[in-house]
């Protein structure tokens, strides 16, 4: 099986509104009933979500589901990497990446995710869980602890992906709209920004291609970058095949 990272902009499970993402993450592993292993630290290991992921993962699309809970409960090490050895797919909710980073560095997590990786375990994930699998990403973490008053921050990942990841691209967070200020990211940090909206998602295969994936027409994925001190923003072109890599990272000289 392909070396493989399924990176999610955003979407609900609840109302399916990820599916076709999702059928493309099981049809990955080359099973019909793959394992896949919910990770809820960055929304503080929520019960209810993980209800919604046994409903949809499990009832839906049929999968067989388990849960690893790094906060509510006191886990060991050899727990830890027994559950993550046993999933097909790891799947990483939404919610505080700041937190969840963290949490899983204290814990050892963070090896074991990216031992997974390279032993053919596909991971995935939306939001917070898509932010973790790159280098860092625009995140909105500081709104849990203090909602009156806060600004998006870069978030250091586990570098799997390269590049600075948005997700939520075409979305607003307490009223802050993730465009603009991600642009400004780029516009200080320099680098290769990576935005990706709602409902839309980018498959990694094997550190040499990728695909832009959606569940619905109208969402898009970007490359946003700066040149000659200039930002360019460029939709990456949604496409059948798997595109050559390199392809994501070129940049063009602004004319």
């Amino acid at each position: 099986m392909p070396k493989a990272i399924v990176a999610i902009g955003g979407g609900e499970i609840r109302t399916r509104g990820t599916a076709p993402i999702d059928r493309e993450i099981i049809r990955l592993t080359n099973k019909k009933c793959p394992r896949i292993l919910f990770l809820p630290t960055a929304s503080s290991d929520s019960k209810r979500y993980w209800k919604y992921v046994q409903e949809y993962f499990g009832g839906f699309l049929k999968c067989k589901t388990d849960v690893l809970f790094l906060m509510s409960e006191r886990v060991s090490k050899e727990t830890i990497d027994r559950k993550i050895r046993w999933a097909d797919i790891i799947y990483v909710g939404g919610g505080n990446t700041l937190q969840m980073m963290r949490v899983w560095r204290r814990l050892g997590v963070d090896k074991s995710l990216k031992s997974a990786y390279e032993n053919g375990t596909l991971l995935s994930g939306i939001s917070a869980g898509s932010i973790c699998w790159f280098d860092s990403g625009h995140s909105d973490s500081m709104s849990f602890s203090n909602p009156r008053n806060w600004n998006y921050i870069n978030v250091r990942g586990l570098g799997l992906i390269r590049g600075i990841h948005c997700p939520h691209y075409n979305s607003r967070t307490r009223g802050v709209p993730r465009r603009k200020d991600f642009r400004d990211m780029i516009r200080r940090t320099g680098g290769i920004g990576i935005a990706i909206e709602n409902n839309c998602a980018i498959e990694f295969i094997d550190r040499r291609f990728y695909r832009v994936i959606t569940s619905k027409d109208s969402a898009r994925a970007y490359r946003v970058y700066k040149t000659g001190g200039q930002i360019l923003t460029e939709q990456i072109r949604r496409e059948e095949q798997l595109a050559p890599i390199e392809l994501l990272y070129r940049r063009r000289r602004k004319a």
